[in-house]
């Protein structure tokens, strides 16, 4: 579960943990391969300097995350979402604590390939087609990778999940902005990464296109078993998806709640009716409000 101690800070800032771990053998069970690993972050702090003093980024964040198991990140902007996601990727650096992906430290998990990243924005290579988008980064990140990438026949089945069987060889200008998002969000997948970490990939799309992603998300997760770190500041979006939302309070970052979804899966849109959704939104809009209200 989610914990926090808070230490003392004296005004110095420790130099960066490099972290440690060792490899891990890849597994292989489904159609998809369920290949979700665990993920721990312990005690971990994170300062930026800012002129001669130091912002206090995030406060000894204790998350421990199962494999296979959907996590979301939800707070007030700067917050230290994102920070807390290019930690966890190996993109930045921390001052304190311990964060292993698989037994691995973040660098040592990126050089494998065993993390994948959803940006906010698709970022496609607008003269590859869908099918030469999606398999682009297994075609780059083949040295190193402990994990396979996904075969043809797999990530065929994929975009067939998303609606794109009929658009293979469409370059990204003929697809709408939603379209173009399913494209990532397979993309992500195909690399055959354990741990997916997702910075509100959904955050540039209208309501009806957004909720629409949300369902699809989900099942392209519930076929392959991936670990996911999702930040978001949607409250419904966070519920829908999760097995827990954590959220987050500002100056210093840090995890101040910890909600378990108890909704029953496969998740569907009449669970938003359900009134175990609407409790857990209660409990995240009201835990939400006590941040603002510090």
């Amino acid at each position: 579960m989610t914990r926090r101690s808070r230490a003392a800070y004296d005004g110095a800032v420790p130099a960066p943990n490099p972290g440690g771990g060792h490899a891990a053998a890849p597994t292989s069970t489904g159609s998809l391969r369920s290949i979700g690993a665990p993920v721990s972050i312990r005690g971990v702090s994170k300062w930026f300097p800012t002129g001669r003093s130091f912002l206090h980024a995030l406060d000894e964040i204790d998350i421990e995350i199962e494999p296979g198991e959907f996590v979301s990140l939800i707070g007030p902007s700067g917050c230290g979402k994102s920070t807390l996601l290019r930690v966890v990727g190996g993109l930045l650096p921390y001052e304190l604590g311990t964060v292993t992906v698989d037994g691995n430290s973040p660098a040592q998990a990126r050089d494998t390939k065993q993390i994948g990243f959803a940006p906010q924005t698709p970022s496609l290579l607008g003269w590859r087609t869908v099918r030469r988008n999606v398999t682009l980064l297994a075609e780059v990140n083949r040295r190193g990778a402990i994990h396979p990438p996904l075969n043809e026949s797999e990530i065929l089945e994929l975009l067939e999940t998303v609606g794109l069987g009929d658009f293979l060889d469409r370059l990204p200008k003929e697809l709408s902005g939603g379209m173009q998002q399913r494209v990532s969000l397979v993309r992500c997948f195909a690399l055959g990464a354990p741990v997916l970490l997702m910075d509100e990939p959904f955050s540039a799309l209208d309501e009806i296109t957004r909720n629409e992603m949300r369902y699809l998300l989900l099942d392209l997760w519930e076929r392959t078993g991936h670990t996911v770190v999702f930040v978001t500041h949607s409250i419904p979006e966070a519920v829908i998806l999760s097995d827990r939302v954590l959220v987050m309070a500002t100056k210093p970052g840090r995890v101040v709640h910890a909600e378990t979804i108890t909704l029953p899966r496969p998740r569907s849109v009449q669970m938003e009716d359900d009134e175990r959704y609407l409790a857990h939104m209660r409990n995240v809009r009201r835990s939400l409000g006590e941040v603002s209200a510090r």
